[in-house]
């Protein structure tokens, strides 16, 4: 935590009421993530396929697959962290307890 905030404590019970929350936000925020991906690869490569390309798809050069696998895990990474974050804040104003730490 930053030197000028308050620390926050999370009971071992909150932390255990937040897993279920916790794991349905993760698979939509997958969810989430893989379409927002699928419309930023149409836009960076409009000449391909609706897909991009795969490690195992011959026909694409090395360079093609790593922008397409660095680009799909930042969004995923962002995604997940902003769905995460806004989830604890959710479950912190239902409960008053912060769910990490």
């Amino acid at each position: 935590m930053s030197a000028g905030k308050p620390e926050k404590k999370t009971s071992r019970s909150a932390s255990l009421l937040y897993r279920p929350w916790g794991l349905v936000a993760s698979l939509l925020g997958g969810l989430v993530a893989g379409q927002i991906f699928q419309q930023v690869w149409k836009r960076l490569d409009p000449q391909s396929a609706d897909a991009p390309p795969k490690p195992l798809e011959s026909e694409y050069r090395l360079r093609k697959i790593l922008i397409a696998a660095a680009i799909q895990g930042a969004i995923f990474t962002v995604v997940r962290a902003l769905i995460n974050r806004g989830g604890a804040r959710l479950f912190e104003r239902w409960t008053g307890e912060w769910p990490g730490d």
